[in-house]
């Protein structure tokens, strides 16, 4: 079951980044839909974009989710306790995404899953012995805390897919680099087309290759959290949390190091010094946290509370809440106009 469960994981996600790597940077996958929100004129609106970015947010929120729930509960965690620790952390890393971004990089309008990622790996020991405290459920720490990172590292490989889309976190550009990045990186360099896509009105960097960074960071990231799984479900939490930190984090901070977009002035930026502080932070935390004993987990138990309405429901409502909040574009805008097909009447 085990085996047969990662090997669906992996062949998920190699047809979806084979697809996603050659689509996404075209002009086309960045805005979802326009609605029309205040009218203008006779038959033309000003609208609303909503985006793809958007999209692949809320499907990388749920998916690390879904997947955190399942190790959860396969390892012997009650569903209200997952769901109570999994919930607090979501409404505090959200906002820290977007308030986060603000204090580092002064802007209002984007995000950051790194500084969110770092919030995350500081609260989730505290959320998760607050839990335990009040309610009095039994909520294993090790167990926990590597779910989340196994499920985050999952999360931060399909939410690559967002960047790409959007022409964000960009790396830098291919004839800018000496010969040997060249023939490592030149021939799966992105292009991205389109003015509104963020390499292009910050940057001007569209229609130029550069290097594939977010690629590299969506299988890197995914590679870590089907790694993580395998160990997880052998009982081996303590490597699999280890591991999992360790690549994310580490292959974060040296992709940024690639990376053409504003980092801020520091040659080591802020979120690279959350990186090797969550590093840090987690080899503290196995050394302090007790070791989970306990029987081997229950993949098949997982997947089956997974299956049930009540989740499934509750999934699908986190897609649409997410969606409204990464979704809806405040740096691009659209004017519609709306008309009747006279011929066809």
């Amino acid at each position: 079951m085990e085996a047969v469960f990662i090997l669906a994981l992996s062949f998920f996600f190699l047809i979806l980044f084979r697809w996603a790597f050659r689509t996404l940077p075209k002009e086309n996958w960045q805005i979802l839909a326009a609605v029309p929100v205040r009218k203008i004129a006779d038959n033309c609106w000003g609208g609303l974009n909503l985006t793809w970015y958007g999209f692949f947010s809320s499907c990388a929120y749920v998916m690390a989710a879904a997947v955190y729930l399942i190790l959860t509960i396969s390892a012997g965690i009650a569903m209200p306790a997952a769901l109570v620790v999994l919930v607090a952390i979501l409404l505090i890393c959200a906002p820290a995404a977007k308030i986060l971004a603000r204090i580092i990089e002064k802007k209002n309008c984007t995000f950051t899953v790194g500084g969110a990622s770092f919030v995350g790996i500081l609260i989730a020991p505290f959320v998760i012995s607050f839990t335990a405290a009040i309610t009095g459920w039994a909520i294993p720490m090790l167990s926990v805390m590597t779910a989340t990172t196994i499920a985050y590292a999952f999360g931060e490989g399909l939410g690559r897919l967002a960047c790409v889309s959007f022409g964000c976190c960009y790396g830098k550009p291919i004839e800018n680099l000496g010969p040997v990045v060249k023939r490592l990186f030149g021939w799966r360099a992105f292009t991205f087309v389109g003015k509104t896509k963020k390499i292009a009105y910050e940057s001007r960097l569209d229609g130029k290759p550069v290097v594939p960074v977010q690629a590299f960071s969506a299988i890197i990231n995914t590679v870590a959290g089907l790694a993580g799984t395998a160990l997880f479900l052998r009982s081996r939490f303590e490597t699999a949390f280890l591991l999992t930190i360790i690549i994310t984090q580490l292959w974060r901070f040296l992709s940024e190091f690639l990376r053409a977009d504003f980092r801020g002035h520091a040659k080591i930026s802020a979120y690279q010094k959350m990186n090797i502080g969550a590093v840090l932070y987690a080899a503290a935390l196995t050394a302090l946290v007790p070791k989970a004993f306990s029987s081997p987990p229950d993949l098949e138990a997982g997947l089956r509370t997974l299956w049930s309405p009540g989740m499934i429901l509750f999934l699908e409502h986190l897609w649409i809440i997410f969606f409204l909040y990464t979704g809806r574009s405040k740096v691009t805008g659209s004017t519609l106009e709306i008309f009747v097909h006279h011929n066809r009447i």
